[in-house]
């Protein structure tokens, strides 16, 4: 069963940011901005790429989404990232509707004849290692109820809120449903809609969808350039530095290195 991942890396979508901005151009230059740029790809390599480069069931793409203005520099430093990581391709668009581009993008990539599954993932989130298994074990217990329903919802909704930075992984345990994170769609053959046609916590008003909570298997990322971080009066998140023991899980589950996160997150020198 093919299963297909898509990353949107600092896309200039129209709509599909929680925080609008006036123009096109004022949404680029936001996108685009070194303190961001440089912020996204430290999380891209060391939270988001260890997990994805890790799984045991390594038969996926993993679709990244860029817009066609980002600065070569960047494109150049990601494409590097991502040379070690067969699964992964870089997909370059010009500006869209969000939703329309990359439903486009997930199904150019699709053998439409053919069920799919179809995962969501941000820049700065992780999932297990065990996370491409566990999808296709799950899709094919539920091979009757898929077989009914053109789409079916797969949340995995246990894991870590993580915040990176020089002195090691801040994190605590979570559950917490409909995230967006070790999220997936089972698609039918023939089916356009995909995963992005819906927002990742309001799947359950329009599909099946069954929950597993067993263990742990998501990293979500925490950062000041979020996207949910930018509105006004929110709050900030207090995390607790992990200690030897909790660094040791946090690579076991997600193959996220606290001493590689020290190493990239140091301040220059």
């Amino acid at each position: 069963m093919q299963i297909i991942g898509l990353c949107r890396f600092s896309y200039p979508a129209e709509g599909g940011f929680q925080v609008e901005h006036p123009t096109l151009e004022a949404r680029i230059a936001y996108l685009y901005s070194p303190e961001r740029m440089e912020e996204r790809l430290r999380h891209f390599e060391c939270i988001c790429l260890p997990g994805l480069k890790a799984q045991t069931d390594a038969d996926f793409t993993f679709l990244v989404l860029v817009g066609e203005a980002m600065p070569l520099p960047y494109l150049d430093r990601l494409r590097e990232l991502l040379a070690e990581f067969p699964q992964a391709r870089i997909v370059s668009r010009p500006p869209g509707p969000h939703r329309q581009v990359c439903q486009q993008v997930i199904n150019a990539a699709r053998d439409m004849s053919q069920p799919c599954l179809e995962f969501r993932h941000d820049d700065d989130d992780a999932v297990a290692v065990t996370f491409i298994a566990e999808l296709r074990a799950a899709a094919l217990d539920i091979s009757a109820l898929r077989a009914r329903h053109r789409l079916v919802a797969l949340d995995w909704n246990r894991g870590y809120v993580a915040r990176p930075d020089a002195q090691g992984i801040r994190a605590e345990p979570c559950v917490t449903p409909f995230w967006g994170v070790a999220q997936a769609v089972a698609v039918a053959p023939g089916v356009r809609q995909s995963i992005m046609n819906f927002g990742h916590n309001k799947l359950i008003r329009f599909m099946p969808t069954l929950s597993f909570t067993d263990s742990p298997m998501y990293l979500r990322g925490h950062s000041d350039h979020n996207d949910s971080r930018q509105k006004a009066h929110v709050k900030p998140v207090d995390l607790p530095l992990l200690d030897p023991s909790g660094e040791a899980e946090i690579k076991r589950l997600f193959g996220v290195d606290a001493d590689h996160v020290r190493r990239v997150f140091a301040p220059a020198s």
